[in-house]
């Protein structure tokens, strides 16, 4: 029979903390029992590694189970041995048979079960191969019955497609109750940890993480970190605040204008939208003046971090001008606005939690959107200047 929705009372969600302070932020306070979670990522990236480390963290709360379908109990024991895991609770079972895997987890029950990967597993009952759309789902069914109904947390690790989606069907996603993705370039050290699914938290977080030798290590202060050797004050450099979630990050823009050898010019762009950079080159050409035109243009936000949010617009525009007048901006300046088609300098969101991140690093300056200046309330110890167009923007950074 049908309940009525305000006789039911809310149940206060029994949780685990992780042992890593960004991963319970991502996860609204951490594991919540009976939970099933989905990590997606792209090979090599370090889905793996964190997962082995969360197994070491939880001590004292009961046993995990570790079942690998890709890596045998050497290699994750040569892992472990490397990362210092010393965990007397974590048993491993190397199977792919999904009847074999519930029987199991029926026996032990654990507190934690860990999937290394869903696609690797299969059921006699399908026919086809593993990895394919049935087998997918009808495993992830399985592994949802078993550790909903005995309250067993289960944590499924999953290959991605080149496009960067988890690879099987879409339903999927629908089925777990979390969804997280690990992000970075591979060649670079930082890593982030976006939530893109949770049915108890936010959305809005992210865990920013550091690959070292010892295994994934949390960074609680991204924004120092990825300014940290920025000693000098080169022409073609400005730092700009993004936000990731709800979480400000002062990241660092380069740009590198050259003459281009060749009769068509260069446009690169690494850590941002291709598509946007020739949009704001095009617009510095027509509302700034700037002959671009036989210019080859080199676009990086350093430390390999990924950067879509419009607000980085301005950062853009100031970097790539500084490097073509070869003229550097103000040391201790934060740029921060998304520029539209016809040169103005837009508003942005969330325009005091970017100004009090600077303020916290010791930045002097930021400019940012008049129309956001004039809706502070707030006094700040840095200098706030608002701009309304490109033009302005050239004139107070002493680029014109």
């Amino acid at each position: 029979m049908p309940t009525l929705l305000n006789n039911l009372e809310g149940k206060i969600l029994d949780r685990v903390s992780t042992g890593f302070g960004e991963l319970d932020r991502v996860l609204g306070g951490g594991l919540v029992n009976g939970s099933l979670i989905l990590l997606g990522g792209e090979p090599g990236i370090g889905k793996s590694t964190l997962i082995l480390q969360i197994c070491d963290k939880i001590k004292c709360e009961g046993k995990v189970l570790y079942v690998s379908g890709e890596e045998s109990a050497e290699q994750i024991k040569l892992r472990a041995d490397r990362l210092g895991i010393n965990n007397s609770d974590i048993l491993f079972l190397g199977e792919t048979d999904i009847s074999i895997i519930e029987d199991d987890i029926l026996e032990i029950k654990p507190k934690l079960v860990i999937i290394d990967s869903i696609q690797t597993m299969y059921a006699d009952e399908i026919t086809s191969a593993a990895g394919s759309v049935s087998q997918v789902r009808e495993i992830t069914a399985r592994i949802m019955r078993v550790c909903k109904e005995n309250a067993i947390t289960t944590i499924i690790i999953g290959h991605v497609t080149k496009d960067g989606n988890i690879a099987g069907p879409r339903v999927l996603e629908h089925m777990v109750d979390t969804v997280l993705y690990l992000e970075g370039e591979r060649y670079f050290s930082y890593r982030i940890l976006r939530g893109v699914k949770n049915r108890f938290g936010s959305t809005n977080e992210i865990g920013m993480f550091e690959m070292r030798q010892e295994g994934m290590v949390e960074i609680t202060n991204p924004s120092s970190i990825l300014i940290s050797e920025r000693d000098d004050n080169p022409a073609g450099s400005v730092i700009i605040a993004t936000m990731e979630g709800t979480r400000p990050l002062l990241i660092e823009v380069q740009a590198l204008t050259t003459p281009s050898v060749f009769g068509l010019p260069r446009r690169t762009a690494n850590g941002m939208d291709f598509n946007r950079l020739t949009l704001l080159i095009a617009v510095l050409e027509k509302k700034a003046g700037l002959m671009l035109g036989n210019q080859d243009v080199y676009l990086n936000i350093v430390g390999g971090i990924k950067v879509n949010e419009p607000a980085i617009d301005l950062g853009v525009i100031i970097s790539a001008c500084s490097s073509f007048k070869n003229i550097p901006i103000a040391k201790g300046t934060v740029a921060i606005g998304e520029v539209g088609l016809t040169g103005e300098v837009r508003r942005v969101n969330f325009i005091e939690k970017r100004i009090k991140e600077a303020e916290k690093l010791g930045f002097k300056c930021c400019i940012i959107p008049e129309s956001n200046k004039k809706l502070l309330k707030e006094n700040y110890k840095l200098d706030i200047i608002g701009v309304k167009n490109v033009n302005e923007v050239m004139q107070k950074c002493g680029l014109k």
